[in-house]
């Protein structure tokens, strides 16, 4: 780890290195634009009113957190790369694998877009779901891959067997689970067999930004049996450090090698390496986090059940609602009520993406929601529902 690190290192000074880690800085610009022009039009919310529309987390860093930050802010003038060592040590002995197997990056969307970026070309594909998180797709295009968006099956999963038979020529198969936007969860089972039957030399990058609100099983073990996937984790979801970026790539060496190559020399915010470290420290944190979320968004989907809305059953911090109409004007009507909610997919331009917050939060959504709805009830349905298989469905 240390030699990666070395500022005096050969590779870190060649210009072949630099130049590559410029050409990916500058292709990073691209990937990141179009959410950043999404997030532009939004107005800026005044004080005081409901924001659940990014997928943050509600109750910030744990108090471990902010005290650790706190006693290393007269130090924020020093680089302190031993600090990041140490947090990859730990975080690697936490999860059983050589420290030679992940890295520390300032969240998962760079490892992601420069995973993207090492393993798709004109000539290798990038497959996703659909719909999905968009940020490898863009990161695709910088690349010039084909770009291959698959629908989701009908209990919202990954249909690996349709990303296998589409793309051949495949670079790299992005899975998020739970998925973004609909929550809903890919099985280990399906990632092994996406595995065992992608082609040659492609990778399959598995997206683990919100596996601590659920029970599902981790892909790091497929790491640890040194198959040819790439784990993203970060800090940003349950852990609430989405403003200070702290993340890994966990994967066979050789894989995050071609990784780091476009990474490029960088220090990691030690605000926030400090703050992941007393985090990992916190044994309480993932199982109250969990325990919390579970619970507002329990009553959340009890009081749409309730009141007769649509909606997909998501294991995340956030779930996707059906407005029944175009989805964009029922966000606006809600800013309008000071209440932020998020976004909309093309494939599914009804749906709203809606993050959990607070349960005051919440309270405050339905009240809201309640309000547009009633008041545009003109050309809005509540259609008759059934349950299939635990997911709510139209009759």
């Amino acid at each position: 780890m240390a030699e990666r690190r070395t500022l005096t290192s050969l590779s870190r000074r060649s210009f072949l290195h630099l130049s590559t880690a410029a050409s990916a800085t500058a292709a990073l610009g691209i990937v990141t634009e179009p959410m950043l022009a999404m997030a532009a039009q939004r107005a800026v919310p005044p004080t005081g009113a409901v924001v659940i529309d990014q997928n943050e987390n509600p109750l910030g860093p744990c108090q471990a957190a902010l005290e650790a930050m706190s006693a290393i802010l007269p130090m924020g003038g020093r680089y302190q790369l031993e600090l990041t060592d140490s947090l990859e040590a730990t975080y690697a002995q936490m999860q059983g694998l050589k420290t030679e197997y992940l890295t520390a990056f300032p969240g998962s969307s760079n490892p992601l877009h420069f995973t993207v970026l090492a393993y798709t070309s004109a000539t290798r594909s990038y497959v996703t779901a659909d719909p999905g998180y968009e940020a490898g797709m863009h990161a695709a295009n910088v690349a010039g891959a084909r770009l291959v968006k698959i629908p989701l099956t009908k209990t919202y999963a990954h249909d690996v067997k349709a990303m296998l038979a589409a793309a051949p020529d495949a670079g790299v198969f992005y899975v998020c689970t739970p998925n973004n936007p609909t929550g809903t969860l890919t099985s280990l089972s399906d990632i092994e067999y996406l595995l065992e039957n992608k082609p040659k030399g492609s990778v399959v990058l598995v997206d683990e930004a919100y596996i601590h609100f659920t029970d599902a099983e981790s892909a790091i073990d497929l790491v640890k049996a040194d198959k040819d996937v790439i784990v993203l984790r970060t800090f940003s979801k349950i852990y609430g450090m989405a403003g200070l970026r702290c993340g890994f790539a966990i994967g066979r060496p050789d894989l995050l090698a071609r990784v780091r190559q476009l990474q490029g020399w960088h220090a990691m915010p030690v605000t926030a390496v400090v703050a992941a470290a007393a985090s990992l420290k916190d044994d309480a944190l993932i199982p109250e986090r969990k325990r919390i979320n579970a619970r507002v968004r329990q009553e959340t989907f009890d009081w749409l059940d309730r009141n007769g809305y649509f909606y997909i059953r998501s294991e995340s911090n956030f779930f996707m609602l059906d407005m029944g109409r175009p989805a964009k004007s029922v966000i606006d009507a809600m800013a309008q009520q000071n209440v932020f909610i998020g976004r909309v997919w093309p494939v599914m331009p009804t749906y709203a993406r809606i993050t959990i917050g607070t349960s005051p939060e919440m309270e405050k959504f339905q009240a809201a929601f309640k309000r547009v709805m009633n008041g545009q009830a003109a050309g809005l349905l509540n259609p008759r529902l059934q349950t299939l298989d635990g997911l709510r469905v139209r009759a």
